[in-house]
């Protein structure tokens, strides 16, 4: 029995992995949907704003609000979906999997301190909004240093890959680790895994992460999340641009 039962453990791991690997998939690019509709939404936000539809503009911020709460709750499947593939053991008994993705669930929501309303993506959906008839002015209640600290905040963990010192921004081909979240160059990632016999450590400073060639990857969010960033740098630049206009005004 004991020899029979362990090939019959281990189609059952492949399974349940290979399951939870696709539904990861699937939520992730649910995700990217969510992601991309934000986008939209702040981009049509600020053409009300030019057009002075002040009430639309408040609604579609009650549905980008709305929206990032369905993405949390989105995101806090995928960890659990993750973890079921990266951690379940088949037992001898049945496995309750509703009752493990609900603890996981759960545990994730507990260790949150994310708040809707305070989610940077609401702070750069009003701020995209202010300055449409504000550009360079703090919003009201803040600093310009509150500005400039809040509207370079993003989701990327480095802004240049560790190997060819390029910024993110100018990636051919970005990959990120499943495992650190970090990102990379493919091509040279992808060289420096296989000189270390495809197992190596992230070569991030500090990050005792080990990459593997398949858990590195090009996930659907990473170029979304990119493209964020590009954006906020060239808003940062237009800032910058309005600000020194107004410091020769001064001077002249």
């Amino acid at each position: 029995m004991a020899s029979t039962s362990a090939p019959g453990n281990n189609a059952a791991y492949g399974r349940i992995k290979s399951a939870a690997s696709t539904l990861f998939s699937d939520n992730q690019s649910l995700i990217s949907e969510i992601r991309k509709s934000l986008i939209m939404m702040k981009e049509i936000a600020v053409d009300m704003e030019r057009d002075k539809e002040s009430e639309m503009v408040k609604e579609l911020e009650t549905g980008v609000i709305q929206l990032l709460d369905a993405s949390d709750h989105c995101t806090y499947l995928s960890t659990a979906i993750q973890s079921l593939g990266d951690e379940y053991q088949p037992g001898p008994e049945p496995t309750n999997f509703s009752k493990l993705f609900d603890d996981k669930i759960e545990r994730l929501k507990a260790g949150s301190s994310s708040v809707p309303q305070n989610h940077p993506w609401i702070r750069q959906f009003r701020e995209a909004i202010w300055n449409v008839h504000h550009a360079g002015q703090p919003m009201p209640g803040e600093e310009q240093e509150d500005i400039v600290m809040t509207s370079t905040q993003c989701n990327l963990l480095n802004v240049t890959c560790p190997l060819s010192g390029k910024p993110v921004t100018e990636l051919a081909d970005p990959v990120r680790s499943m495992d650190c979240k970090h990102i990379y160059e493919k091509k040279v990632i992808m060289q420096y895994i296989k000189s270390k016999h495809s197992r190596s450590q992230c070569p991030v400073a500090g990050c005792p992460k080990m990459l593997q060639l398949d858990r590195v990857v090009c996930d659907p969010l990473l170029l979304i999340e990119i493209d964020e960033m590009r954006s906020m740098n060239k808003e940062s630049t237009r800032h910058d641009v309005i600000e020194d206009f107004t410091e020769l005004d001064e001077e002249d």
